[in-house]
């Protein structure tokens, strides 16, 4: 069995072992207008968060 000839850093060990943690990002849909949006953040497409109207949006 071969040996590797330098030691692997700790930098290239843990970013191929990061790149198992990628995940999609979490969709919501809103029950006004059925767009999807970010979770716990104001909804781009109306401006709405909690069922407040918080941004004013041009339609």
């Amino acid at each position: 069995m071969g040996q590797p000839k330098r030691k692997q850093s700790k930098a290239r060990s843990r970013k191929r072992r990061g790149a198992n943690n990628f995940k999609a990002p979490q969709v919501v849909i809103d029950p006004t207008d059925n767009t999807a949006f970010i979770p716990h953040r104001v909804n781009p497409a109306n401006g709405m968060y909690r069922g407040r109207q918080v941004e004013d949006t041009e339609v």
